[in-house]
């Protein structure tokens, strides 16, 4: 777990700060805060993904998805639309950084999973 909480910490948290930066500021939108927000997401995810292994997939990704709102809107300090929207830009810049790494050669989706 801690080796893919760094490997979390390190590919997430600049494409969470960036998209946070661009849709809530800098003055809301710290490194620091992003860090914190993987950090908390990820040692939340493994302890509901535990829990609810096997028999309740769906509800734990609905949980996650609350959790990862919840801690974007406390720490960049936004409403919910608004970190619902810094969600999805964080995964699209995370998709267009995948798929440039795999254009030249490196696969990132087998290190994160």
């Amino acid at each position: 777990m801690l080796i893919g909480l760094v490997i979390n910490v390190i590919i997430l948290s600049p494409v969470l700060w960036l998209s946070g930066r661009m849709l809530v500021g800098g003055q809301k939108a710290k490194f620091t805060d992003a860090v914190m927000i993987v950090v908390v997401g990820v040692v939340i995810g493994t302890i509901v993904g535990w829990l609810l292994a096997g028999w309740a997939g769906w509800l734990s990704t609905i949980i996650m998805l609350i959790v990862w709102l919840g801690l974007i809107k406390h720490y960049f300090d936004c409403g919910w639309l608004k970190a619902l929207l810094v969600a999805i830009v964080t995964i699209i810049i995370f998709a267009i950084i995948a798929v440039v790494l795999a254009l030249i050669g490196i696969g990132i989706f087998s290190i994160v999973i």
